[in-house]
């Protein structure tokens, strides 16, 4: 049975295309030894990616893996401290979570936002260009999204440094006792976090969350914690990588480049071709079987999970003509990085804007933009969910 394990992380692309030759689903093990089914094909990804007979629900989830792996493999605290999100639950407590979210992320309020993501991205080269060299991840590709997110949940400048090491730990397949601590680290930072925006509530996201009602309806205290974990997380993890993952696709397609250096106007459309060419999600976040679902010729039974490969669903050449080639001329629409269904990623719309304006910036400023070492010494990332580098070293000049 297929293992998902560094050796994948490192071949994701390679491997996924080994896989599809097992057929529609194919028996696998998570990294912690968990039994799934992996489902590589776009048609069938995004028909389950919005099947109710795949859940979400946090509690079961967990139940379901201490049977299958035993308890004492499970980090319980991560479900039981921070799970209680919108992404961790079905309807209707699904539905009343978002639609509370919702509210602080209407497209007036992320268009409001472009003359910040503006001036930080700006901000950021001025900086890089006092250096022959950097690391495009710690300079660039990492500081624009996490400095656009606390912003906007009002999260302290000297606490963001911390809080993207606890991310980077509970979302790799690390030691678990090492994701314990991230996890009970995390939550305790947000604990006091919640409770100062209640007493001293500001004009940030995270005031009006606490302080929200939605026809009577607020928040309880853990999903206030567990909702603050998601969007601060969520928040920067997809874009620090599509940016990262968009920068090394056109240091590799040096034709491509040129056609945005030279037209700018297809940035947006480039986008939308950089997620599906090498998203940020490698494998959706995890889902369940509450009844038996069949999958082309095949059935997984009730009990069961299941990971949809969104960086498989995103290069079917069943959907995609020539998915393995970068083409930011390709029509937009249509792939799967942002999820499919009432899981939707929210923050979809503010990602976009964000790897448009960084992307724009960092070509019209360094145009000559190329690898300072060996395309062979990059390192990917050891996290099933989160695709995307390491380091990123580049020469600016």
């Amino acid at each position: 049975m297929p293992v998902i394990d560094d050796e994948f992380m490192q071949h994701t692309h390679e491997t996924l295309q080994d896989l599809r030759g097992h057929g529609a689903v194919c028996p696998i093990r998570m990294p912690r030894g968990t039994p799934s089914y992996l489902v590589t094909g776009y048609e069938n990804a995004r028909a389950l990616l919005a099947d109710p007979r795949l859940s979400k629900d946090n509690r079961g989830a967990y139940e379901l893996m201490a049977k299958k792996v035993g308890p004492e493999n499970v980090n319980a605290s991560f479900g039981q401290l921070l799970g209680a999100h919108m992404l961790n639950t079905d309807p209707p407590d699904h539905t009343r979570l978002r639609k509370l979210v919702n509210k602080a992320f209407t497209p007036g309020a992320i268009a409001g936002l472009r003359p910040r993501i503006e001036q930080i991205t700006t901000e950021l080269l001025d900086a890089m260009a006092e250096h022959e060299q950097v690391d495009l991840m710690a300079a660039f590709a990492g500081p624009v999204p996490i400095t656009v997110i606390c912003e906007l949940l009002g999260v302290r400048e000297q606490d963001r440094g911390e809080f993207s090491g606890w991310s980077a730990t509970m979302l790799g397949a690390g030691a678990l006792e090492d994701v314990q601590a991230a996890v009970l680290a995390m939550h305790q930072y947000l604990v006091a976090l919640v409770a100062q925006k209640r007493a001293e509530p500001g004009e940030d996201l995270l005031s009006g969350l606490v302080h929200a009602t939605d026809e009577g309806d607020s928040l309880s205290e853990d999903e206030l914690v567990s909702m603050a974990f998601l969007l601060l997380v969520a928040g920067h993890e997809t874009t620090v990588n599509l940016i990262g993952n968009a920068t090394l696709a056109l240091l590799r397609a040096p034709e491509q480049r040129a056609k945005l250096v030279a037209d700018p106007s297809l940035m947006p459309g480039a986008v939308e071709e950089f997620l599906r060419f090498d998203g940020p999600i490698n494998i959706a976040t995890l889902r369940y079987t509450i009844d038996d679902v069949e999958v082309g010729a095949q059935t997984i039974p009730a009990g069961e999970f299941v990971q949809v490969s969104l960086l498989a669903a995103n290069r079917d050449e069943g959907r995609f003509p020539d998915p393995a080639e970068l083409d930011v001329t390709r029509a937009a629409g249509g792939h799967v990085a942002f999820g499919y269904g009432i899981h939707y990623c929210v923050g979809a719309p503010l990602a976009r804007m964000e790897a448009e304006i960084a992307l724009g910036g960092l070509l019209a400023r360094f145009p000559r933009l190329s690898l300072a070492g060996p395309e062979e010494d990059l390192v990917y990332r050891n996290s099933p969910l989160i695709h995307g580098l390491l380091a990123l070293p580049v020469l600016l000049r």
